[in-house]
């Protein structure tokens, strides 16, 4: 099957982008240094092309409660031009993705899904919508998505709009005009950082593109790919489709039973996966399972996804889903799940790394949080 491409796909090759397959589509993994992409990030500003994610719209009179019945949140208390994050579960409670649905008007939702899962969560809401009064749309043809994330990303903006960005709270959004173009502007981002989502139609992508570039040149704004996007979001430590979220777990298992809503007062509290996410909740305060953590290396090896991890007599007691050296610490960094008794912040444990047990101290989660 051919690789999908975004509508800025000519421009990212001109700006010599090392392109690769990510799900499906043929996305700019980076440009140059992926360290220094990071570090513009963290910084400055970055400017992403995030258009392979899934947009699916859900409208009409029952579409809020639909959601409620789809997903786990509770959706149909979102205010209008709001976001929430949240997830969509198999009956049996599993996590088919997690998700932002942003209520753009009294009877619409854009749910916003990982490239990977688009097609899964649009087929399952377009399954559960059956006895609702409401409609659900695959958008993701409609759509082209860019981020500006960092420091300088409010004064870079605010030099293309006059929408009020100040007022502008986060996972919050609004229709606005972006360098004459009308987009929905969102305040979200997967970076750790201050920063904006731009919601636009493709054949405007570039020209708001290589409008954002110019207005970012005097603020150190960088184009940035794939690549450093995963570095700023596992020192975040935000959760990964595919590394720390999968169908072999629940919203409890990963430490986000938050985002899961038993007090719905829509659909008399009912929604796909309640019954096994109940048990699951039950569990997660009787039993000692395995928690997520952070663990920070002082050597040099790079703990990766999928080694294990080892107690000081070498008992495997966890594995590695995501690691990579961290530009912002200096050092390696992973997250993992590890058994809770050994899930304590300043616990020594150690990663075998490729037959040899590299020591690692367990950490509490994000790495790095930016000064508000």
């Amino acid at each position: 099957m051919s690789l999908r491409h975004t509508a800025l796909d000519a421009l990212h090759r001109s700006l010599g982008a090392t392109m690769t397959d990510f799900a499906g589509w043929d996305m700019p993994l980076r440009y140059g240094s992926e360290r220094e992409e990071h570090i513009a990030v963290r910084t400055r500003a970055g400017l992403f092309d995030l258009s392979h994610m899934g947009e699916i719209t859900v409208a009409g009179p029952q579409a809020g409660e639909l959601l409620d019945h789809a997903l786990v949140g509770f959706i149909s208390a979102l205010g209008v031009l709001r976001a929430r994050y949240t997830m969509i579960c198999r009956e049996d409670g599993g996590i088919l993705d997690d998700l932002i649905v942003y209520r753009t008007a009294e009877n619409e939702y854009l749910v916003v899904a990982n490239a990977s899962n688009a097609q899964v969560v649009l087929d399952a809401l377009t399954e559960r919508a059956a006895g609702f009064d409401a409609e659900v749309r695959d958008d993701r043809d409609s759509y082209a998505l860019l981020a500006v994330q960092g420091p300088e990303a409010n004064d870079i903006l605010a030099s293309l709009t006059d929408a009020d960005l100040p007022g502008l709270k986060y996972y919050a959004l609004l229709p606005a005009t972006v360098a004459d173009r009308q987009v929905w502007l969102a305040r979200t981002g997967y970076t750790g950082e201050d920063g904006f989502e731009v919601f636009c139609a493709p054949a405007d992508a570039e020209h708001l593109w290589t409008s954002l570039s110019e207005a970012g040149a005097g603020k150190g704004l960088v184009p940035c790919g794939l690549s450093c996007r995963d570095t700023l979001r596992l020192e975040a430590g935000m959760p990964l489709y595919g590394h720390e979220l999968s169908t072999e777990l629940t919203p409890f298992d990963a430490g986000l039973g938050r985002v899961v809503r038993f007090d719905k007062t829509t659909n008399e509290g009912q929604f796909v996966g309640r019954k096994a996410l109940e048990l699951a909740a039950a569990e997660a305060e009787s039993k000692a399972p395995r928690k997520l953590v952070g663990l920070v290396s002082e050597g040099r090896r790079v703990p990766r996804a999928e080694y294990s991890v080892v107690d000081t007599e070498g008992t495997v007691i966890g594995r590695i889903t995501s690691g990579s050296p961290s530009p912002t610490l200096g050092k390696p960094i992973a997250i993992a799940y590890v058994d809770a008794a050994h899930s304590a912040p300043g616990t020594a444990v150690a990663v075998d790394v490729r037959g040899k047990h590299e020591p690692v101290e367990v950490v509490a989660l994000p790495f790095y949080k930016r000064a508000r």
